[in-house]
Parts: structure tokens; C-alpha cells; sequence
């Protein structure tokens, strides 16, 4: 099927829905949902924020958010519904180049630019190109290659020891040899309950994992996690550039972003369907109207990105969700860690570090996936996780479809004698012909 029919069956639903906010049937259902993927969500929004360089009560309070503002559009422009909004592992490391380029303070600004050219894809419905103009695979790669920074990133803290203990130039010291054994506990119990649970309870695994972390900080000498309060102020995104070039960079990357978090959503929003327990329908531009208000309102609080990530929504579906009303759920969970941060101070970076290394891999074994689309596909998508691993996720991304498409001029060039007007008139027409086909 393509991209132009699922678009088209997506607004034209066959059968009533119901309401993606909230159906009393299902309440309570959709209440218990909410406990269980917040459960999940919190460490992982946890780890996320860490990998993006931003504050945690930061990276908590833009789920919040964003989970307020998914339920609310939910009654009136559902774009999914057991969708759990959330910030993307596959921005952190973008988000992270962002804040090492233009400064914390200037971030805002870059998420509501963010934002508006979101608005603009969501206002002409432009989603729908964006499949055809970065082929999915191409995504699959640059997340493969983020993931595997996510990795290399959180895998030191398996066995990281507090400040006080790692003085000296002795690696092999017992306190690091009790928390690399703690590490090693962690994973198996982690991985085999994942293993037995992830279709049933999938939650399980977190919650097991951090209470082990907890439990293990009790008897031993851990780095333990520790959250910075943020004095949360409501302002206007106004940047402090101090070159043109940085405002023109500024748009770009701004670009990149938009493009990256609109097109993980439409792949994510496949994904929901799929699992959705009633079989309806998504519309992935609805989703873009929660994404780009939720990303615009966080920008005057210096929050990040958001979008309805796979793994929490699987986890939400697997717990029994049915509408949106487990998403107002999770976001009234967040925001009592968002007040009250000092409880996250409990959480082991071992456990973290487990979560988050396992996620990464996840995105590396991606890849896999990318097999039944041939052979050319697999290695252009392994390249541009290479690109984006070794120069950078912006350049590896260009760098990767330049060398696609100069690979389709030459075998249209050489192989089948087109002219270059010919080739040139024929891409464009193909996005002429689905805007026909949908309109």
C-alpha cells in the first residue's frame, strides 16, 4: 500500500472510532495503563534528557506537557489513540549538537523555529512527501547510527563509581569490581525479563530493574543519580546570536529537526495502527497538530521535542489502553516528579545506564528490519549509520542522500540513456501525482 492510501484511509475511516480521549468502558483499563508506562516513560525521559544535554526536570516537564496537550487534542483531531508522547531517544543526540552549538539559553528560540516549520508541514499537509523525498530506510539508518552514540554514551556508567571512590589510576579496585558485578545482575535480570515479558507486562523489566538499583545502593557505594532544581520561568523564545551565520545555521538545523521528529512520527503511527487493539486508523497530520503546539508551548519554558514514541506507546497498548485518557495519566505521574524531583535521586546510574544502553542497541538492530527491502537498501542505510556515527547526524543524513540520488542518475543516465531533463521532470512528478491521487 502506498504512503498516498494509508494517508487517504487515515482520514476517511470506515467505521466510528469513538472517542480518543475517553470511553467509559475502558477507564479503568486505560487509568492502570497509565501507571504502568509512566513507569517505564520516567526513567527513560530520565535517560533521554541526560543524552541531550538538557536539565531532567526539564526533559520531565516537556513529557508532561506534551501528554496534556495529546489528551486534549485527542477529542476533537486524534491523531492515534493508544499513542504515549514522549521525548524521542532518536533526537537526544541532535538536541545534545544543538545545545553544544547555540547554548542552553538560546535552545528555546531552536525549538520554536522547530516548531513553526512543523506548523507549516502540518498546515499543507506536506507529511506525506517527506516518506518520498527520505526514503524509510534512510530513517532506519540515522537512527542506527544515533543509537549506537546512545550506547557509547550511557555505557561507561556500568561502571562508573561515585566521586569519592575514583580517585587514583588502580582501574581494578574493589568498589569497581562490586558495581560492574552489580551491572552484570542488572543486565541479566533486565534481559530476561524482558525476554519473558515484553509482549505481556512490559513495564515489568524497568520496574524490576530500577528497584534492584535501589535495593543495591542500600549495601553498596553507587554513583547515584542527582537532579539539578530548575527554576522554571515562562518567557519568550528570543535568541542572543552574535553572527549571521549562526542564524542561518540556526534555520537549518531547526529544519533538520522538524523533519526528523515529523518523519519518526508518521513511522511510529504505522506502528500504532498496527498494534492498536481496535484497528483504527491513525492520521498522521492530526498527530503533527499535538506535535508542533506541544513543541511550540514548550519553548517558552526552554522544554524539547516531542513526539508519540514507539516503545512507550507498545508499552501503553500492552498494558491495556484503549483512549487517551492513559496519556492524562502519565502526564499527572510526570508532573509529580517534575515538583518533586528529590525522589529520582534514589535511582542508581548502573540501572540508567542498562535502560539506555539497551535502548541504543535497539536502535542499532534497526538495521535488521531494512533485509526485506534488498540488499541495496540494507548497505545504503548501514552507511549513513556509519556517516552519522563518525561525522555527524546532519552531514551523515546529506552526505548519504547525495550519494543516493547520484546513484539513481548514473543507473538512469548511463544504464538506461535518460536525458538529465527527463530524470529531473520524472522525481518531481512523481510528488505531483500522489497530491493528485489524495486530492
Amino acid at each position: 500500500m502506498s504512503q498516498s492510501e494509508t494517508s487517504q484511509e487515515a482520514t476517511t475511516p470506515t467505521t466510528d472510532p469513538g472517542s480518543a480521549a475517553f470511553r467509559k468502558e475502558y477507564a479503568v483499563r486505560d487509568v492502570q495503563a497509565g501507571v504502568i508506562t509512566a513507569t517505564m516513560a520516567i526513567p527513560l525521559s530520565i535517560g533521554i534528557a541526560l543524552m541531550s544535554d538538557y536539565p531532567i526536570q526539564v526533559g520531565l516537564a516537556t513529557v508532561a506537557f506534551a501528554s496534556f496537550i495529546g489528551f486534549l487534542f485527542a477529542w476533537f483531531r486524534p491523531g492515534n489513540f493508544i499513542g504515549a508522547p514522549g521525548i524521542a531517544a532518536g533526537l537526544a543526540p541532535i538536541l545534545a549538537m544543538g545545545v553544544a552549538t547555540f547554548g542552553l539559553e538560546n535552545m528555546a528560540f531552536i525549538i520554536f523555529l522547530t516548531a513553526s516549520f512543523q506548523a507549516l508541514i502540518w498546515k499543507f499537509n506536506w507529511q506525506r512527501y517527506l516518506l518520498m523525498a527520505v526514503p524509510g530506510y534512510l530513517v532506519e539508518g540515522l537512527l542506527a547510527g544515533i543509537g549506537l552514540k546512545i550506547a557509547l554514551k550511557f555505557l561507561p556508567f556500568l561502571w562508573m563509581l561515585p566521586v569519592g571512590l575514583s580517585a587514583g589510576e588502580e582501574f581494578w579496585t574493589e568498589p569497581r569490581i562490586q558495581v560492574i558485578i552489580l551491572s552484570l545482575l542488572g543486565v541479566v535480570i533486565f534481559l530476561g525479563l524482558f525476554r519473558k515479558y515484553k509482549d505481556t507486562k512490559p513495564a515489568l523489566p524497568y520496574f524490576v530493574l530500577i528497584l534492584f538499583g535501589i535495593v543495591a545502593a542500600w549495601f553498596f557505594d553507587v554513583k547515584m543519580l542527582k537532579v539539578e532544581d530548575v527554576d522554571f520561568e515562562l518567557g519568550l523564545p528570543i535568541p542572543d546570536f552574535d553572527s549571521a551565520w549562526m542564524w542561518v545555521y540556526a534555520v537549518f538545523f531547526a529544519m533538520m529537526l522538524a523533519v526528523v521528529d515529523v518523519i519518526e512520527q508518521v513511522m511510529s503511527n504505522a506502528a500504532i495502527e498496527k498494534i492498536d487493539p481496535l484497528k483504527r486508523p491513525c492520521n498522521s497530520n492530526h498527530s503533527l497538530l499535538a506535535i508542533w503546539v506541544a513543541n511550540m508551548g514548550a519553548s517558552f519554558f526552554n522544554g524539547m521535542t516531542n513526539l508519540d514514541g514507539l516503545a512507550k506507546s507498545s508499552t501503553n497498548r500492552l498494558a491495556g489502553a484503549y483512549t487517551k485518557l492513559s496519556v492524562l495519566i502519565i502526564g499527572l505521574l510526570i508532573t509529580f516528579f517534575v515538583f518533586n524531583s528529590h525522589h529520582l535521586d534514589h535511582l542508581p546510574y548502573f540501572a540508567l545506564a542498562i535502560i539506555m544502553t539497551f535502548v541504543g542497541i535497539k536502535m542499532v538492530l534497526g538495521l535488521l528490519h531494512i533485509a526485506k527491502h534488498g540488499p541495496y537498501a540494507l548497505l545504503l542505510a548501514t552507511l549513513c549509520g556509519i556517516l552519522v556515527f563518525k561525522v555527524g547526524i546532519f552531514e551523515g543524513l546529506i552526505i548519504t542522500l547525495v550519494i543516493h540520488a547520484t546513484i539513481y542518475y548514473v543507473i538512469f543516465k548511463n544504464i538506461e540513456s535518460r536525458p538529465t531533463t527527463a530524470i529531473v521532470r520524472d522525481y518531481f512528478n512523481k510528488f505531483k501525482s500522489d497530491e493528485q491521487e489524495i486530492n
